[in-house]
Formats: C-alpha cells, sequence, structure tokens
C-alpha cells in the first residue's frame, strides 16, 4: 500500500528558515509535498484559493500547516484566528514554528487551538533533535 502525501503549507517569510525546514522534510521518512506562503496575507490567499493560488489542484487544502508567528503583512496570530474561524479550515492542524518565547504568544496561540509551539531557534540551532520532535509533530497529526 502506497504511502499517503501529506501537503504542508509553510507559512515562513524567512529564506533561509524556508530551506532549513524543507531539507528536515525531504530527508524524513515522510513522504510530503510542501507549499510555501512568504507572508500572512499569501498563506489566507493559499488556504482560500484566492489570486496567484486559485487553481485548487495545484494548490489543495493542506493536511497540516507550520506557522511562523513573526510574518509581513498579517502576522501568524491573525492567520491563526481567521483559520479557526472559519469552517472549512478550523480542523487543519497547526503547528506554530517561531522565534517567539513570549508566554502571552503561547498561551494565545494554545487558546486559538495549535497542536505543538516549536521555538525555532532551538530548531535551527539543534536541528537533529528538533528535526525528529518536529517529524514526529507533523506525524502524529496527519
Amino acid at each position: 500500500m502506497e504511502e499517503k502525501e501529506i501537503k504542508i503549507l509553510l507559512v515562513e517569510d524567512l529564506e533561509e528558515h524556508v530551506l532549513i525546514i524543507r531539507t528536515v522534510l525531504e530527508r524524513s521518512r515522510l513522504r510530503n509535498r510542501v507549499f510555501v506562503a512568504s507572508d500572512g496575507e499569501a498563506a489566507l490567499d493559499f488556504l482560500y484559493n484566492r489570486g496567484d493560488y486559485a487553481d485548487e489542484k495545484k494548490y489543495p487544502k493542506p493536511d497540516i500547516i507550520l506557522l511562523d508567528l513573526r510574518l509581513p503583512k498579517l502576522d501568524g496570530i491573525e492567520v491563526l484566528e481567521q483559520i479557526k474561524q472559519e469552517e472549512e479550515l478550523k480542523d487543519i492542524p497547526v503547528v506554530v514554528l517561531t522565534s517567539s518565547a513570549r508566554d502571552d504568544d503561547i498561551i494565545k496561540t494554545y487558546e486559538e487551538g495549535v497542536k505543538s509551539y516549536i521555538l525555532k531557534s532551538a530548531f535551527i540551532v539543534q536541528k537533529r533533535g528538533k528535526m525528529e520532535g518536529l517529524l514526529d509533530a507533523i506525524i502524529s497529526l496527519v
């Protein structure tokens, strides 16, 4: 039986971090397809199939969202709030992958229903151990 392909929406504005996360996912045991949105507005356009992302076959609903909080145009908290208010999006698991260790960000995102909160600094510096943590989080959610 063929393993299901996991569709991942990575919402991240820093290209260096996109490359690291893509590398982690490419080397994983997961069969995955990663879509990248570089700001909050682009993430919502992708999820609602608007503008450049209008083609639903080319840009399908993701199985999981990896969301940075510090984003241009619309921050990750606002994106998360909109996702969780929308009937057709609210059940998509969201993993926050961010540099913010602020208690209010952590509390707010869990109140909004995120499944996991991973600090990017630890992930980037200690790639090996955190890679497995990220992959375990993804596997358990999809």
